[in-house]
């Protein structure tokens, strides 16, 4: 079984999966897959230095803040980089999938994505887990995390889906937005109802 969590921006995804990884479950992050297939030697590294120019790439590795500060200001560049990466993060994510299923076959993966239906990833996923909090708490929990500032979040958070509409596409809705009782609470009861369809 492979469930995708998502969310948006600082509403406690990995808060959730810490809960579930502890529950038993084997996690799989996306976002380190994505640095994986960018970092030296990676799956999309040569595309996308082929794509935008050595000058992302100074000193032959791809320096992430150079690359980024042409994409977020551009959509169409976003969407090209998208173009190279998605399917790499994609086949890596399936390795990643088919090793954790050849060890244990019964394996409960939660796969993280904050893009998972943007970027089309909720196709390799049987259920979906939508982790939420208010706009507010958003806000400040990515405020709080380091270098980060308002123009950033908002602009990030703008490019996302809007929370309830990925709410009405999840399986599962985890509120993130109370207390870290009431979270872990929640994430017990979808981590029994995830196990039901297995016993």
């Amino acid at each position: 079984m492979i469930v995708g969590l998502t969310g948006g921006l600082g509403c406690g995804k990995t808060f959730v999966a810490a809960a579930l990884k502890e529950l038993g479950a084997h996690i799989v992050e996306a976002d380190d897959i994505g640095r994986a297939v960018l970092a030296p030697g990676g799956e999309a590294v040569a595309a996308v230095i082929a794509e935008f120019g050595s000058a992302i790439a100074p000193h032959g590795t791809i320096e992430r803040p150079l690359l980024a500060a042409i994409v977020f200001r551009d959509p169409a560049a976003l969407a090209r980089l998208n173009a190279i990466v998605h399917p790499a993060v994609r086949e890596h994510a399936l390795r990643e999938f088919a090793a954790i299923h050849a060890c244990d076959p019964h394996a409960m993966i939660i796969y993280i994505a904050a893009i998972l239906f943007e970027s089309g990833a909720v196709r390799e996923t049987s259920k979906v887990i939508v982790v939420t909090c208010t706009p507010r708490q958003q806000i400040e929990r990515a405020l709080a995390r380091s270098g980060a500032t308002l123009a950033d979040i908002e602009a990030r958070i703008a490019r996302q889906m809007p929370l309830d509409e990925k709410c009405a596409l999840a399986d599962y809705v985890i509120d993130a937005g109370i207390t870290k009782e009431e979270t872990l609470r929640q994430t017990k009861m979808v981590y029994e109802e995830l196990k039901k369809p297995a016993l």
